[in-house]
C-alpha cells in the first residue's frame, strides 16, 4: 500500500498464489479459499493450469484490487464507503460502521469525564505473594 491506499505491485505473485493454492488443496480445498493480489500484477500472472481450472470451476478465487477499499470490500462482503462532502460515510459501510463506533467511544469518554474521572492512570493492583 502507498500512503493514499493504492495497492502496489509485489514480486513473485505467481509463486505466492500457487503456494497458497497448494496449501489449500492439501487441506481439502472446500471452495471458499482465494487470494487478493495487486491489480498491477495481473498482467504478469502465469498460473499453473491446475490453479486456472480451480478458479474456472469456482474452487479457488483470485481477486485483483487497486485500493485498500476494494480489499476491504472483498474481505468483509460490504462496501468500504466513500466519504461524503460533510465528512460522513454511508451507514452500513465499513467506514460508516467504524465512524459510528468511534463516535460511540467518544460519547462514552465524555460521560466518563463528566462523572468526575480525570482520565488518569488507574491505581496499580496490589501485589500479593503467590500462593504455595
Amino acid at each position: 500500500m502507498d500512503q493514499a491506499g493504492r495497492v502496489q505491485a509485489v514480486g513473485g505473485v505467481t509463486r505466492k498464489i500457487e503456494g497458497f493454492y497448494a496449501t489449500c488443496k492439501a487441506k481439502g480445498l472446500p471452495g471458499g479459499q482465494g487470494v487478493i493480489v495487486p491489480a498491477a500484477n495481473v498482467h504478469n500472472l502465469m498460473l499453473d493450469e491446475e490453479v486456472v481450472e480451480a478458479v474456472r470451476d469456482g474452487h479457488f478465487r483470485v481477486f485483483a484490487v487497486t485500493t485498500v477499499d476494494e480489499g476491504i470490500a472483498v474481505l468483509t462482503g460490504r462496501p468500504a464507503g466513500k466519504r461524503a462532502a460533510d465528512g460522513s460515510y454511508p451507514p452500513g459501510s465499513v467506514h460508516g460502521l467504524v465512524a459510528a463506533r468511534l463516535a460511540e467511544y467518544a460519547e462514552r469518554l465524555q460521560v466518563f469525564a463528566a462523572a468526575g474521572h480525570d482520565g488518569g492512570v488507574l491505581a496499580e493492583p496490589e501485589l500479593r505473594p503467590a500462593r504455595s
